[in-house]
């Protein structure tokens, strides 16, 4: 038997279950590991339709773009949130906690 790729895996399984790409994509913000969050989002990608795909929508160069996905990727914020709003996602901020006065 021969075994799949991880990132091919972990594409199939957010493209059946999106609301799991959503706690990933949470999580792995939570804990500010930058090359992480990169892969996930690649694997959203592949998840979506490819990362061709959404480069198109994002309007992308589809090399930069894969560039962009690697876990050393570091986009510019407009990036970064065209490439989210390409898989139906957005950014949003909320507070780390209750806050001592």
């Amino acid at each position: 038997m021969r075994s799949r790729p991880h990132d091919e895996a972990m594409a199939e399984l957010y493209h059946s279950d999106p609301s799991l790409a959503i706690e990933m994509i949470n999580s792995v913000l939570a804990d500010g590991d930058q090359g992480e969050l990169m892969t996930v989002l690649r694997q959203v990608a592949q998840a979506v339709g490819g990362v061709q795909a959404v480069a198109e929508k994002a309007h992308l160069n589809p090399t930069q773009l894969y560039r962009t996905l690697s876990p050393q990727g570091n986009p510019a914020l407009s990036n970064l949130t065209a490439i989210l709003k390409a898989l139906g996602l957005r950014l949003a901020v909320q507070p780390l906690g209750a806050q001592r006065r």
